[in-house]
């Protein structure tokens, strides 16, 4: 494994273009943007305010930035960088924007919801949807962005509305069978709309795309319900991690649970292998110590860490939650598929150092990785069986079926990597600090 260079970022804005080519970053109120390769500048772009939201479009040619405080959002082009475009939503806010799956129009979300305006560069034209829902994930694109779901509120009753995103035409409006919609997502095949509740009612709806309820799922009732949700890539499986700290996997045949995975704070399964950081500080003679390297080299003092194989039955480290406050941490706060469908990682949020991973081929616990400190992002390699985490400390940590590592990132200074995530080649990994970035390349076969 091999780093870059550190580089400035502000608010963790850092995004590679959906072609794999170029780096996109955020300073400020400067839009930065790098060869991948070299990490040359290529262009750099003034915006009006400081940058609150930066996204490329799909097919890397714009990139635009929003400033929610301002009202306003920005595009920039790559192939004219004197063409640029500027959206002024006015008085009446702005609190999200986002690309169209074309990368030809942009949805603006208003201040306290009032409506989504799409506005086209193409033609310049608008148009307006009403009543959008103010709820964790009220709007999604199928994978071949020929259509868009979008929950509405209205009458106080939860509607969904399917359009069609090549003119914005309504295809389907239907009421919802939910209490308080929080969110929807696609299948990505593109054939199957989730949607859920509400934590406070454990309701998973399927939908056609034609608007037909296909099944409804209730684990439970009378607790905290539904936390995370997630597809896996093939859209064979439907992950519903829930505030009971289970995961429930629904197939798609007949959307009945085929199995649950619990997360128990001592692990018996002699099946799964339990790895465990156990940090040791380097011992640093008096004869070993200059100036130079007091003031320079920062790794001197980094705390060295390496993944122990536990014994079985072994207890996981587990936090109880105070009972009084709102959104308890405790439950399957995240959950993410492998590439090919192989695997299921999840984080129970009363058990936040460590990390779960399923296989999915014999619906079993494969591996539990346990930190010394709260795991703070995991990501999965796009092209292989391959987990990226970190925990707020400066290593960053891979797992893969043959075994896990842990490695330190040997820039100067303190670099406390709080997100990582993949370039679309799996090739590199990029780890963002507070308020830098720096690119891990890793080694790959043909090199091996």
């Amino acid at each position: 494994m091999n780093f870059s260079e550190v580089f400035k970022q502000s608010n963790q804005l850092c995004k590679v273009s959906p072609d794999g080519k170029y780096l996109a970053t955020c300073v400020q109120y400067r839009l930065v943007v790098r060869d991948i390769n070299t990490l040359q500048i290529v262009h750099l772009y003034t915006c009006l305010d400081q940058v609150m939201h930066m996204e490329w479009s799909s097919d890397s040619l714009f990139i635009l930035c929003a400033m929610y405080k301002r009202g306003l959002v920005q595009v920039w082009s790559l192939e004219q960088p004197d063409w640029h475009c500027k959206i002024d939503e006015g008085s009446i806010g702005l609190v999200s924007s986002r690309w169209s799956p074309d990368g030809r129009h942009i949805l603006n979300t208003t201040e306290f919801n009032l409506r989504v305006t799409v506005w086209s560069l193409c033609t310049k034209s608008v148009s307006y949807i009403k009543y959008p829902k103010a709820c964790q994930k009220g709007l999604d694109f199928t994978a071949d962005g020929r259509y868009m779901a979008l929950a509405e509120r209205r009458e106080c009753k939860d509607y969904i509305s399917v359009f069609v995103c090549d003119d914005w035409h309504l295809l389907r409006h239907f009421e919802s069978e939910t209490q308080d919609l929080a969110g929807l997502e696609w299948s990505p095949n593109g054939c199957v709309l989730a949607v859920w509740d509400n934590s406070l009612e454990y309701k998973m709806l399927l939908y056609s795309l034609d608007g037909r309820l296909l099944s409804s799922f209730s684990a439970y009732e009378w607790s905290l319900g539904i936390k995370s949700v997630s597809w896996s890539p093939s859209s064979q499986f439907l992950a519903v991690g829930s505030y009971d700290e289970k995961v429930r996997i629904l197939n798609h045949i007949t959307w009945k649970k085929i199995t649950e995975f619990e997360h128990p704070a001592t692990i018996v399964n002699t099946k799964a292998v339990v790895f465990k950081e156990v940090e040791k500080r380097p011992v640093v003679g008096s004869e070993d110590l200059s100036i130079h390297q007091l003031t320079v080299d920062n790794s001197l003092f980094s705390t060295q860490s390496k993944y122990e194989i536990t014994q079985l039955p072994t207890q996981v480290p587990v936090i109880k939650p105070d009972p009084d406050r709102a959104n308890p941490k405790i439950g399957i706060s995240a959950m993410a598929f492998s590439a090919d469908n192989r695997y299921l990682a999840t984080k129970n949020d009363n058990m936040p150092q460590s990390l779960w991973v399923w296989d999915m081929q014999r619906l079993g616990l494969l591996a539990v990785l346990e930190h010394t400190a709260p795991v703070r992002c995991f990501v999965w390699d796009p092209r292989r069986p391959r987990l990226a985490l970190c925990t707020g400390n400066t290593k960053v940590y891979l797992w893969s079926p043959a075994g896990c590592v842990s490695v330190n990132v040997p820039v100067e200074g303190s670099f406390q990597v709080q997100s990582v995530f993949w370039h679309c080649s799996g090739s590199s990994l990029i780890l963002l600090s507070k308020e830098q970035l720096c690119l891990c390349y890793m080694e790959t076969e043909e090199e091996n």
